[in-house]
């Protein structure tokens, strides 16, 4: 009987320690989730949450015998829907007889990678998500007006009492980090004191952190971040939850095919081609809880991220307000 790789055979490549390892480095390959606040594990596909939507009114007692007023105080409720992600993985079966090649070490950063590139430009610019997922961070930003267009001056864009910060505190709430696109490196290393120092780099000896007026600022270098429409997003990213609704799972095919999810197309048969096939799978969802605050009651108007855009950025892509179309006239 000739031989062949079964599952069994393969079960090995995968130790069951890695899972939660995986999940941990599918975080670390997302800026997104580094930055958001992760909540419980999910329990079922969706889950509720709890967000103020009215704050209490005080009143003055008129008098001593003046009434007492009442006031209210309500709750809306928000879910979270987990969706699916998965990648497949084939291997050719060379590669497994090579004993001196370490086929995990090689996959699993490249899983981390995917994922977290896939999960932070879904969250980020909302390409590619699920129909049941709520507006992107950039989406919601310029539903409520939250867009600084680059002018000339890239410090007042960012810092000043009209910059994309400003944005975030108008709307009631401390930014506690930003992202932004890798080109931005170059225009920060370029903003200099009176003495010539550059501003956001108060060590010259050590390795240059990226900071905006006290929180951190993250490149993320996973191909995710849509430098045609946002240079930065900055924003309360308390205020971005998420929550797993299954840890990452494996599972070995040495049979069936892969096709295109597009054409449709055969791209691999795993039994002609002596292939296997490592299918990763996680499900998560995220929310904005963005509750009510005494600076912006209207949620219409209110949202805890802002977005830096490019200049010249297509109406498509950034709707300014009529201060950042002005300024971002040369």
């Amino acid at each position: 009987m000739p031989s062949m790789i079964s599952r069994e055979n393969l079960s090995g490549l995968i130790p069951e320690p890695v899972t939660q390892g995986i999940i941990k480095g599918a975080i670390q390959g997302s800026a997104v989730l580094r930055m958001g606040r992760r909540l419980p594990n999910m329990t079922s596909k969706t889950q509720s949450m709890n967000v103020l939507d009215a704050l209490p009114v005080a009143y003055w007692v008129n008098g001593d015998s003046g009434f007492k007023n009442t006031t209210n105080v309500e709750w809306d409720k928000k879910k979270i829907v987990a969706e699916e992600i998965a990648v497949i993985v084939p291997i050719p079966e060379a590669v497994l007889d090579d004993s001196n090649y370490d086929i995990w070490g090689e996959t699993r950063p490249l899983l981390e990678q995917t994922f977290g590139k896939k999960i932070d430009s879904t969250i980020l610019f909302g390409a590619d998500k699920p129909s049941s997922f709520r507006k992107s961070l950039y989406e919601t930003a310029q539903d409520v007006g939250n867009i600084v267009t680059a002018s000339g001056d890239t410090f007042a864009d960012i810092m000043g009492e009209d910059g994309v910060i400003a944005k975030v505190e108008e709307s009631g709430f401390l930014a506690t980090g930003a992202m932004a696109a890798v080109r931005m490196k170059a225009k920060l290393r370029g903003l200099v004191d009176t003495t010539g120092q550059p501003i956001f780099k108060s060590d010259m000896q050590s390795a240059t952190r990226y900071a905006l007026d006290g929180f951190p600022l993250d490149f993320p270098m996973n191909g995710s971040f849509e430098y045609n429409k946002a240079l930065m997003i900055v924003g309360d990213f308390s205020q971005l939850v998420y929550a797993v609704r299954q840890d990452i799972t494996f599972k070995i095919f040495d049979q069936g095919v892969v096709q295109d999810p597009s054409t449709k197309e055969i791209v691999y048969n795993l039994m002609q081609n002596d292939m296997v096939a490592l299918r990763a799978v996680m499900r998560l969802g995220w929310e904005i809880p963005n509750p009510v605050n005494a600076f912006q009651p209207d949620e219409s108007k209110r949202s805890p991220f802002a977005v830096y855009a490019p200049a010249g950025a297509s109406a498509a892509n950034a709707e300014p307000t009529a201060r950042t179309a002005a300024k971002s006239v040369k």
